[in-house]
């Protein structure tokens, strides 16, 4: 297995001659052979042998005790993930995969792009749009940006059904809607609408959803302090959470 991963290196036929101290060396169908290195002192692997490197590290994962794959690729392509998990699952039919939709696609973008390339193909006419500029507004809205929109929708299911992915997850989704959110409340409390910018933004909407959180020390856990506090001081306890 050594030998398969190693041979997915770049690396530079060497004179033994000219070899240094600390150089690795690897020996190859009788080549002397140096991997080459990255600016950052890694080693380098061919281009293309990304795939094979996930596959391979895959099976040998799952025949040494995983029982879950987490597969992460370049774009959320469901061909290019099924690829990988037929591959795999030639060798461990059980395979099951974990699938993070991931906030660091510009998932509108790649799908636009998809579709775009899935029309090319078909030879429909897509003169109407440029390919590097699909992620503008000025295609919201037209046959492309829809057809794509619902691609995104079904994608879960989809990629489920293609793809054998067991479970998808999606990182940092909090982060990001807060982000959004805060810069949002920001723009509009400190402008023209004030005060009114967080109410009718956030708490009117919190109170008429039932969101919890609008008793925000109660979430916070001040009614288990409260409680604490009583138990030691009885009346005397100052609460943070009484009635309103």
């Amino acid at each position: 297995m050594g030998d398969q991963y190693n041979s997915y290196l770049d690396c530079e036929e060497i004179d033994p001659a000219t070899a240094q101290n600390g150089d690795v060396i690897l020996n190859r169908d009788g080549k002397l052979l140096r991997p080459k290195r990255l600016p950052s002192n890694l080693f380098q692997f061919r281009a293309g042998t990304g795939e094979d490197r996930c596959v391979m590290d895959c099976i040998a994962s799952l025949q040494n005790g995983a029982d879950l794959l987490w597969i992460e690729t370049e774009k959320p392509h469901i061909e290019q993930i099924a690829g990988m998990v037929d591959r795999i699952r030639e060798v461990v039919p059980n395979a099951k995969l974990v699938y993070n939709n991931s906030p660091s696609f510009n998932w509108t973008l790649n799908f636009r792009q998809q579709v775009f390339n899935a029309w090319s193909a078909a030879g429909e006419d897509v003169s109407a749009y440029e390919r590097a500029r699909l992620m503008s507004v000025d295609y919201d809205g037209t046959a492309l940006a829809d057809e794509a929109d619902e691609r995104i929708r079904t994608f879960q299911a989809d990629s489920a059904k293609r793809a054998g992915i067991f479970h998808h997850l999606i990182t940092l989704p909090t982060y990001h809607t807060a982000a959004l959110s805060t810069d949002n409340l920001a723009k509009e409390y400190f402008g023209d609408a004030g005060m009114l910018g967080y109410v009718k933004g956030v708490q009117r909407k919190e109170i008429r959803e039932g969101i919890a959180c609008v008793k925000h020390q109660n979430m916070s856990g001040s009614d288990l302090g409260d409680d604490h506090k009583e138990y030691f001081a009885g009346e005397a306890a100052l609460k943070a959470g009484g009635r309103a």
